[in-house]
């Protein structure tokens, strides 16, 4: 196995706290116990109406929060806010810095870095904004460009914490997640930062995309002919009858510090940030590329300092889509040979929530590391073409110290990391 450009890192970074919503719930421990039960988010999609053409019928829909306990979401405050986006982003972020032990001061804001981001951002405003306009003649709402400006989400979250440090939207579609947190390294690894507030949140349950996902063949749709089937079974990676994602929502927050800064200040961190990778497929712009994901995979087991057998398992990208998993289901097996550790696939449980899918899987695998249980890819039919130990009989105890994480997004955009247990 050859590994190229790979960067030694000389700090150690690590994670202080985490928090996320999902389909699955909007506590952590919730959605853990449901995921650990091999329960589903998955259900019907009740965003907008649906006509009786519209192609999609099911969706990863993220309850409804009770915002009486949090000052900075009542209505008041939120009132020009109206992408859910913004609402559940300070959510996860508020509830990841006090688990996290940081208090952040005026004297501390100029060392915190934000990298938390989105990949579709709030569409949704501007599609409303549109709408208004054909119908009614009504001009946009004064919020609308900032309800949908990309780099919006990460200002907000400065404005809630009073963060200062470097700033930055880390948009690689569905790796998002993933890429903030490896931005958020580099920051630390140049020092231009202490702590780093990380991770990402999408809504994108918004007409156009969630079509536009069925035209491009990657949202799950029944087969032609046959009835619907439960929305809790719709969504199965690397399964012989996957048909496509199913677009959800949701957001998480992870919050890395160095550990210089963990000791000073007296913080005991669980998870270190122990190696990652990006690579860029050149190709085709849906299409994943074996051998730029191979190497994404090869060059963040080398960052860590590891050879593969150290793994002890795989959190996989997993989408559902018939080429995707099987390109990841191959790497993996030129990278580990014939010791491939177990791979659990999340969407099966929480469907697809773009960016931010990524930083909510990186959240269970670590809630997994602590509990020692790997959680079970659901809704698996083995498919000869893919041979993996999916742990597809239910939740699984298992030790881990090492977890590697994949993330791939469109446009080639490939992102991985690997975490490792520190108590």
């Amino acid at each position: 196995m050859m590994f190229r450009g790979c960067l030694m890192s000389s700090k150690r970074a690590v994670i202080l706290g985490y928090d996320c919503v999902s389909s699955l719930g909007t506590d952590l421990e919730t959605q853990w116990r449901r995921a650990a039960d091999g329960e589903s988010g998955i259900s019907g999609l009740t965003r907008f109406p649906l006509t009786a053409d519209f192609p999609v019928r099911i969706a990863g829909e993220v309850p409804e929060i009770d915002v009486s306990p949090y000052p900075f979401l009542q209505p008041r405050e939120m009132a020009h806010w109206t992408s859910p986006i913004f609402k559940y982003a300070l959510l996860v972020v508020h509830r990841a810095l006090i688990k996290s032990g940081i208090t952040i001061s005026p004297a501390l804001a100029p060392r915190i870095a934000v990298t938390f981001s989105t990949a579709v951002g709030g569409l949704d405003a501007v599609l409303h904004a549109d709408r208004l306009l054909k119908a009614e003649g009504k001009l946009p709402h004064p919020f609308t460009n900032p309800n949908s400006c990309i780099n919006m989400v990460g200002g907000k979250v400065s404005i809630l914490t009073g963060a200062t440090g470097p700033i930055c939207s880390t948009i690689t579609a569905c790796a998002t997640g993933i890429t903030s947190l490896i931005i958020g390294e580099m920051l630390l690894q140049r020092g231009m930062a202490d702590v780093v507030i990380g991770g990402a949140v999408d809504f994108p349950l918004v007409e156009p995309i969630v079509a536009g996902f069925a035209t491009m063949n990657g949202a799950y749709r029944p087969k032609e002919g046959q009835p619907d089937e439960p929305p809790q079974k719709t969504s199965r990676p690397f399964s012989l009858n996957r048909r496509g994602f199913v677009v959800s929502e949701g957001a998480g927050c992870i919050i890395l510090a160095s550990a210089e800064f963990a000791e000073a200040h007296g913080l005991a961190p669980l998870f270190e940030l122990a190696g990652w990778g990006m690579t860029s497929d050149a190709g085709h712009f849906v299409s994943p590329n074996p051998v730029t994901v191979q190497r994404c995979i090869e060059e963040t087991i080398a960052n860590a300092r590891l050879q593969p057998e150290d793994i002890d398992a795989v959190n996989a990208h997993a989408t559902s889509t018939k080429v995707g998993d099987k390109v990841e289901a191959d790497v993996l097996h030129d990278v580990f040979g014939g010791k491939l550790p177990p791979v659990s696939a999340n969407k099966s449980q929480l469907g697809h929530a773009m960016g931010a899918s990524s930083a909510i899987e990186t959240i269970l695998a670590m809630e997994g590391m602590c509990r020692d249980t790997l959680l079970p890819t659901i809704n698996y039919i083995p498919d000869p073409a893919i041979v993996l130990d999916c742990v597809a009989e239910g939740a699984r105890k298992l030790k881990q110290e090492f977890v590697l994480k994949n993330s791939f997004g469109f446009g080639g955009c490939n992102s991985c990391v690997l975490l490792r247990r520190l108590v």
